[in-house]
Formats: structure tokens, sequence, C-alpha cells
């Protein structure tokens, strides 16, 4: 029987600048679906608390103070905590910081960044994590094109027009299951893509994770994500989430 996590980093310190006006006064996890009347972030907490996590360490950086004082108001399903990057110590060094509050260093954790807004189940992910004893694993998302394509025949006769079509690639969903041994492999400063990552794929200790069919998935980058996310969760859930 698989032990899931119950403990999850939220990595809420990006400055957001592809969301101006939204994040002129506030960081990018505060901004609220239209609609929702709740912030990324709070969807987020709702979300872990739902999947059976009872600590989550925040990492905040840009404007960190406005989020603190809406999770100090709350009423939170879970149990908070946030930390704040006095300089920048990259994406990694900043999931090494915040992963060293986390309550129990020796249990698996989990982690999203702090612009997803998703809903799929993270026990499942764990157990796949576990299944392949992985040091890492990944969520993968295939998002749509947001162009619309066009199909040809081999003589070079249009044959179709296709609007925003699934991408031929599956992309990091930006959320994430770590074994205990993940963190000290983290580099105290810098990007882990680039370093961790990269070598344990090389080892064959990094697992992805497909996001399971019909799961909601959406990277809130532009106000055009804004916009798309309401009417996405207007269609799909009419009283709200």
């Amino acid at each position: 029987m698989h032990t899931y996590p119950t403990q999850a980093v939220i990595l809420a310190g990006g400055q957001g600048s592809r969301l101006r006006p939204y994040t002129d006064d506030r960081p990018k996890p505060m901004v609220e679906i239209p609609g929702t009347g709740t912030p990324i972030i709070g969807h987020q907490l709702s979300w872990l608390a739902a999947e059976g996590v009872t600590d989550a360490v925040v990492s905040c950086g840009h404007l960190a103070d406005v989020l603190q004082e809406w999770l100090a108001s709350a009423a939170l399903p879970l149990r908070v905590i946030t930390v704040v990057e006095t300089e920048p110590l990259g994406r990694g060094g900043g999931l090494k910081h915040a992963a060293a509050r986390l309550p129990d260093p020796s249990q698996p954790w989990y982690a999203t960044n702090g612009d997803i807004w998703t809903r799929f189940s993270l026990r499942e992910m764990a157990a796949f994590h576990a299944e392949r004893d992985a040091t890492a694993t990944l969520a993968l998302a295939r998002p749509r094109i947001p162009w619309g394509a066009v199909e040809t025949d081999a003589f070079g006769h249009i044959t179709d027009f296709i609007e925003s079509p699934p991408s031929p690639y599956l992309i990091n969903a930006g959320v994430y299951v770590f074994a205990p041994a993940f963190t000290s492999l983290l580099p105290d400063r810098g990007d882990h893509e680039r370093t961790t990552f990269p070598g344990l794929a090389r080892e064959r200790r990094l697992a992805g994770y497909p996001l399971p069919h019909g799961a909601y998935w959406r990277a809130i980058d532009t106000a055009k994500d804004l916009t798309e996310a309401a009417k996405e969760l207007g269609a799909a859930h009419p009283q709200g989430a």
C-alpha cells in the first residue's frame, strides 16, 4: 500500500511580467480567476487539501507581503507557512530553500508552480511515482497550440483546417512528486531543470506522468489565459469551482 505525500511546496515568487497590469500590485498567484473571487493560490491550496495534503510551504518573492497578508486572513484548508527569498536563488535554489521548511524531510512531497490551474488525482500520480521507484516525477501536459493548424496532402493541397489542435509534444506541467532524497540534489542557487533533472534522466530516476485524459490544466501566463480559464471554468462548473 502506498503512503501518499501530505506535504507540498508552492513556488509563488515569480514576477508575472506577462500578466501586467494584474501583477502591478500583487504576485502572480494572487491574481483572481474572473468569476471565482479567489486567487489562483487559493484554488491550489483547496486542491492540495482535497488530495490529502496537510502542510504547505509557500515560497514567496515578488510582492511577498501581499501574499502573506492574504494567507493570514483567509480560512485555509491546511497548515501553511511562507518563506521569502531575500535574494534571487533561481528556481532550483528557491525550491531547496522552501523544502528545508517541510515538516518531515524523511517523507515524499509534492511541489507545484504557483501559476498552474489544474485538477487531477495527485494520489494516482504519487502511486505512479512509487511504482517506478523514481526520485522525481513530473506531470506532463499536452497543451493546445494557440493557432489554427493546416493539413495538406502529399501533393501540397490543403485538405483541412483545425482550430487550436493538441500539441504533438508533452510538456512539463509544473506539478511534481519528489522522493525525500531529491532535496539534497537541488542546487543552492540556479535552475534544477538545467542541472538536477538532466542528471536524474540520464540515470533513469526521473519519471513522467501524463495527465489523465480529460483532466483540466492551464498555466496562467497572460491576460488571455485568465479569460480562457474563466470561460472553461464556467462551461465545466456553472456554479464555480
